[in-house]
């Protein structure tokens, strides 16, 4: 039985063809959306869908026989009731008339509606989606604060480089207080030999005076011998 016909069997149930092909197609969107997103969809006296992790593997090609590696991947399962395989097995009868009596399902199963199979998967989705968002979030804040970091270790290391160029400005300021000090001094002594000098020129002045006076002594010596 295929798709096609497993709607026409039901389509009379459902009040019709289009009913029962949405029916179908509603149930099977159900079930392989639960499944992939890790749920485990459990019909009692049924079966179950879950989806189960096969671990990397080494398997033998069928046509040459070489070994190959297997990646790791997941796979759908189902697994059939205790009520199906009693049927199947036939130590239970089937009915002839009416459906099958199935039992009340557990919840989180399919009895509680399609829809709310559905409802859960998208809620895990979203609640990925807010895990993913929190995360580049928590990414953006430490990118922030390593650039603040940064831009502190630079501004610290402008400071050491300003400290050790305040040494020389100031060995250069000291310098030019001593050089002023020193042409300061200088002019002081300037002034004091100024100062000074007129001293001199009086004794310079006084001395030909004592040489007319010896020139005198001299004359009248020379006139007294006359």
């Amino acid at each position: 039985m295929n798709k096609a016909q497993l709607v026409e069997a039901i389509a009379d149930k459902l009040g019709g063809r289009q009913q029962a092909a949405d029916a179908v197609d509603a149930v099977l969107d159900a079930i392989v959306r639960a499944t992939v997103a890790g749920d485990r969809v459990s019909v009692t006296g049924f079966g179950s869908f879950e989806k189960v992790e096969r671990p990397a593997r080494y398997a033998r090609n069928p046509q040459t026989g070489e070994r190959v590696r297997v990646k790791k991947t997941s796979v759908p399962r189902f697994r059939a009731g205790q009520g199906f395989k009693d049927l199947v097995s036939g130590s239970k009868k089937l009915p002839r008339g009416g459906e099958v009596s199935v039992k009340k399902a557990p919840k989180g199963s399919l009895t509680g509606g399609a829809s709310a199979t559905v409802k859960k998967a998208a809620a895990k989705k979203a609640t990925a989606t807010a895990k993913k968002t929190t995360a580049a979030a928590k990414k953006t804040a430490a990118t922030a604060k390593k650039t603040t970091a940064a831009a502190k270790k630079t501004t610290a290391t402008a400071k050491k480089t300003a400290a050790k160029k305040a040494p020389a400005k100031k060995t250069t300021a000291t310098a030019k207080k001593t050089t002023a000090a020193a042409k300061k001094t200088t002019a002081t002594a300037k002034k004091t030999a100024a100062k000074k000098a007129p001293a001199k020129k009086v004794t310079a002045k006084k001395a030909p005076a004592k040489k007319s006076t010896a020139r005198k002594t001299t004359a009248k010596k020379a006139t007294a011998r006359k």
